[in-house]
């Protein structure tokens, strides 16, 4: 578990409204990489126990909790001050110890100036600040607005595919963190495309939708960067595709949560052994894609 923030919110829909701070508490597991995602009123320790309990109520009692010491948001920026000051008090460590060992869970706190144990809850804060700083900017959102804004940006990082569901060729599916929390991979509805849309043409809603659909277009392309990046590329030269490997196609304007999933069928290479072309059986047929435009989904034994 995690923070990140503070995020400034309108508190009503008036012009001139005044402005508040709230926080994301961002939850990761382990073991399926699902993120779990609340919006925190304010920075207390009730506060974050009660969206703690929420956590809880929706997606079940873990056996043990990792979080932030504190020490590790350094610096003299006023706000980072703020969440650190929070995570070292020590009447905030008693009560998360007395939360949890209520219900049987088990607290730990990673070591000072270590923030390279929590890795995996790192990526998904990191994730999330990076594309709501990039995409909202200067953006005033209400409560509601933001709240609904980061839920679907929940969905988004559960939806993300991670391995292939078996090894038959003939499977196009791919395992995700929605199977561990419904059971399948997670859609969603359909609605018009509204990224390149004037926004004086937009009413509040179609804007918060126009903003979700940007945080999906730049999050969706640089997590497949991402995943071509972790491949062990033979002299660096390109990822390592195989006929009958389950690969991620880098297509242009998908909508929210779908990821075109296709099975490679042949593969042409060059001289230096490198995939150039590669013949992909997919849900609209056989395409042709270049190695460059494929991402293999890696194999977890």
């Amino acid at each position: 578990v995690d923070f990140a923030g503070p995020i400034l919110i309108k508190n009503s829909l008036r012009r001139n409204a005044p402005t508040s701070k709230c926080y994301i508490c961002v939850f990761v597991c382990f073991f399926s990489k699902a993120v779990h995602i609340e919006l925190v009123g304010d920075l207390t320790t009730d506060s974050f126990l009660a969206a703690l309990r929420r956590f809880w109520a929706r997606r079940g009692i873990g056996n043990k909790i990792y979080s932030d010491n504190g020490t590790n948001f350094v610096g003299a920026n006023r706000r980072l001050k703020e969440l650190r000051d929070l995570f070292t008090s020590e009447i905030h460590k008693k009560m998360i110890y007395q939360c949890a060992a209520e219900v049987g869970v088990e607290w730990k706190f990673i070591p000072p100036r270590s923030p390279h144990f929590g890795g995996l809850w790192e990526a998904a804060v990191k994730s999330i600040k990076g594309q709501l700083q990039k995409t909202l900017g200067t953006a005033s959102l209400t409560y509601e607005e933001m709240n609904t804004i980061l839920v679907r940006i929940e969905a988004c990082l559960n939806s993300r595919p991670i391995t292939p569901l078996s090894n038959d060729p003939s499977d196009l599916n791919a395992l995700t963190p929605g199977h561990f929390i419904i059971g399948r991979s997670l859609t969603s509805l359909p609605e018009p495309d509204l990224v390149d849309m004037p926004t004086n043409r937009l009413h509040r809603w179609q804007r918060s939708t126009q903003l979700f659909q940007q945080i999906w277009q730049r999050w969706s392309k640089e997590y497949l960067s991402q995943l071509q990046s972790r491949q062990r590329w033979p002299k660096s030269k390109g990822p390592k595709i195989e006929v009958g490997a389950l690969v991620l196609l880098k297509e242009d304007n998908l909508p929210p949560l779908r990821w075109q999933l296709g099975r490679v069928m042949e593969v042409s290479t060059g001289k230096d052994g490198v995939v150039r072309v590669a013949k992909v059986r997919t849900d609209r047929g056989v395409l042709q894609r270049a190695g460059r435009m494929l991402c293999p989904l890696p194999i977890y034994d």
